[in-house]
């Protein structure tokens, strides 16, 4: 079997550090998968991650490659992008590097619509600091901070994403790999602010706080609760409990901020890049 997406990794960083049946390793495959699939060059692509189990993934991708400080890889992103619009600039972060302590700047990457493809590995707990309740673990569900479950409402990311101004959001999970790869693909296609919510499994910290079995068991809670969201649109509200939608949510044009920045350089005399 051709195995053609080995050569986007640093064969000699693996094998990975990740938990045994961590679903990290399948977003981060998906995601040169889908790079491979547009026919992107490593030489013209950047990786930028933050702080998390999500953001070592950088550190296994044979591309230009920057692991930043926490909550931080949307700005640094921010600056590479302006520095050189020819460049595919790729953002790996986690739920709770993208939307708790990098919350501000994941905000106004979509309000300002630069030309990023932020793709966030959310397991719905911070696993690498010692299973802390992230702004993304369903209420009444388990954590460090949470013994008895938590009490604070949930992020819908990609709602946040899409009300803040990107013009492509879209979620899937880690049991439907094919149909993330085409999520992310698409989202490498959009000329602005693309957003994919990539559902993965932490068997350690939130499953087993949570008694949800092992890696195989929690791959099939998102096979049985996950609609696609064409039949997520027509089931009613009662039957929508317990259930979430995945697919693409929201495509859409508007003008990039590298493009708006060029258009100011021109307006103000200077030589646009």
């Amino acid at each position: 079997m051709e195995r053609s997406f080995e050569r986007y990794f640093r064969q000699n960083h693996l094998p990975h550090l990740w938990c045994p049946g961590c679903g990290n390793g399948i977003a981060m495959k998906a995601i040169v998968q889908a790079i491979e699939q547009k026919g992107l060059s490593q030489d013209n692509t950047v990786i930028v991650s933050g702080i998390g189990c999500s953001s070592r993934a950088s550190g296994y991708m044979d591309f230009d490659t920057l692991h930043t400080a926490h909550g931080r890889a949307i700005p640094f992103a921010t600056g590479i992008k302006l520095a050189n619009p020819d460049l595919n600039v790729v953002v790996i972060t986690g739920d709770g590097d993208c939307t708790a302590i990098g919350g501000n700047h994941f905000i106004h990457g979509c309000r300002r619509n630069v030309d990023l493809t932020v793709v966030m590995f959310n397991n719905n707990i911070y696993g690498m600091t010692g299973g802390q309740a992230s702004p993304t673990t369903p209420i009444g569900a388990k954590a460090t901070t949470a013994p008895y479950g938590s009490v604070d409402r949930t992020f819908d990311a990609c709602e946040l994403a899409e009300a803040a101004g990107a013009t492509y959001v879209a979620r899937s999970t880690a049991f439907h790999v094919t149909h993330m790869t085409n999520m992310i693909a698409a989202g490498l296609d959009n000329k602005g602010f693309s957003f994919i919510e990539a559902m993965v499994q932490c068997p350690t910290a939130f499953g087993r706080k949570n008694r949800m079995g092992g890696p195989a068991d929690m791959m099939k809670w998102m096979r049985d609760h996950a609609v696609m969201k064409a039949a997520w649109d027509k089931l009613p509200q009662e039957k929508r409990e317990g259930k979430f939608p995945i697919g693409c949510f929201l495509q859409t044009q508007a003008i990039d901020y590298d493009t708006a920045y060029d258009q100011v350089i021109k307006r103000a005399g200077g030589a646009a890049k």
